[in-house]
């Protein structure tokens, strides 16, 4: 008699087309998210605000002060302190 039997065990195709089922769904998912941030930032203008006051050797993140953005900040990124105009 077989005493060794997983509960949770999946195994052969149905394994298979789980799993595969899950990487297509992670994809999907993936894409989807990409392809929001990426039409969000195209939507985006940039402007240096004088230009000769960057420093060539500066602190982390020193010089982005000098950055402006024209439109709404994307994901939700604060460790930046870039300028967010809305058009």
């Amino acid at each position: 008699m077989n005493e060794n039997r997983a509960l949770w065990g999946l195994h052969g195709l149905g394994g298979y087309f789980i799993a595969v089922a899950l990487l297509l769904g992670i994809l999907a998912y993936l894409t989807y998210a990409a392809i929001i941030t990426q039409t969000a930032t195209a939507q985006q203008n940039y402007e240096l605000k004088d230009p000769f006051g960057i420093k060539m050797i500066a602190p982390d993140l020193g010089n982005e002060p000098h950055i402006v953005i024209h439109g709404k900040p994307v994901g939700g990124d604060t460790l930046h302190k870039w300028q967010f105009v809305e058009k």
